[in-house]
């Protein structure tokens, strides 16, 4: 792949992961279209702009998931798109969707029916969420022996630490995850389609503030009543805290891209402690912190673990453990404020 002449789109380029991203696909060689909301945001702008290679490499657009047939531009002429943006708050001002799910489902649907038209694009590597993955049985009562691809989450279940924005998030993730993996199924399409469910991403960050996940992981050490009920939440869903590193999210994303053929559905996490075990382990490396004793009792391991090997079966390597994560967690939170 001659990278120079290889153009890729990122949507949502000004989050965590797609900054991330467009950073390391700049420092890799590839010329990026990258979409954010609001070109008037300086903030967003002037960060994605200070990036190494963006003066040569780097071409913004203005794109709103609410109207996604913004992206078409963007998407024109690269080889290459990553769906990364998702509606996170319903946008009430909206006439065209009652909710996020609508939204994304739309999103993807327009986004992929971009590549299409565009008749450059090979790819669509979609930013998948690991809550779509939810190893219970269809019933709610029981949890699978692990979170493999085959496991969907169930919509109607019952969650003690849910609220509407994480069950909407849920149930959004979920829907549109399914709807843009039926490209893979329609004959004679030249559009391939990868899915990547993501665990909970922690790491360091190129934002000026620390990310809703970091936000959860160190939810244990900031007492955040918010941020540790979502935590419960993904632990009630998963069994575990599936965890990967803000690295390779971004490589296993590239590497997805890279590869000559890829299609199909791949989890995306590198390890999946317990709350309480990521509690006990932020009271012996961090004993400034005051953690609640309710965090440092639970269960000693998972009630399921995370099979990710289908993705290190097509040569993926992990190369950031559970003490990085944690690690660089902390460091983020300190370096944003987070934590004093």
């Amino acid at each position: 792949m001659e990278k120079s002449s290889n153009r890729v789109c990122v949507t949502g380029g000004s989050g965590y992961i797609g900054s991330s991203l467009v950073k390391k696909l700049l420092q890799k060689g590839y010329t990026v279209h990258a979409t954010l909301r609001n070109l008037g945001d300086a903030t967003k702008v002037d960060l994605l702009k200070s990036l190494p290679n963006a003066a040569n490499r780097l071409v913004l657009f203005q794109a709103d998931i609410y109207n996604p047939i913004d992206f078409e531009p963007a998407i024109k002429g690269c080889q290459y798109v990553f769906h990364v943006a998702t509606p996170l708050l319903h946008d009430t001002q909206s006439s065209q969707h009652k909710d996020t799910t609508e939204a994304a489902i739309a999103g993807v649907r327009t986004i992929a029916d971009s590549c299409i038209r565009s008749q450059t694009v090979k790819r669509l590597i979609y930013t998948a969420s690991l809550m779509a993955s939810s190893p219970l049985t269809e019933d709610g009562a029981s949890f699978k022996s692990c979170i493999d691809e085959s496991c969907w989450t169930p919509l109607d279940g019952s969650f003690t630490y849910s609220n509407d924005s994480l069950l909407a998030y849920t149930k959004s993730k979920t829907l549109a995850e399914k709807e843009v993996l039926k490209y893979n199924e329609y004959e004679n399409s030249s559009l391939e389609v990868v899915t990547l469910p993501c665990g909970l991403v922690g790491g360091e960050t190129l934002l000026p503030y620390v990310p809703g996940s970091v936000e959860v992981i160190l939810s244990p050490l900031t007492s955040n009543l918010f941020w540790l009920n979502a935590f419960k939440f993904l632990q009630e869903v998963w069994g575990s805290i599936a965890l990967v590193h803000i690295e390779d999210i971004c490589r296993a994303h590239i590497f997805c891209m890279e590869k000559p053929s890829m299609k199909g559905r791949f989890i995306c996490a590198a390890t999946n402690p317990t709350i309480s075990q990521i509690a006990v382990y932020f009271k012996k490396k961090f004993p400034e912190y005051e953690i609640a004793k309710e965090y440092l009792e639970g269960p000693d391991e998972g009630v399921v673990r995370c099979d990710s090997t289908k993705l290190m079966k097509m040569g993926f390597e992990y190369l950031y453990d559970e003490k990085k994560i944690l690690d660089d967690s902390v460091a983020c939170g300190k370096r944003c404020g987070a934590l004093m």
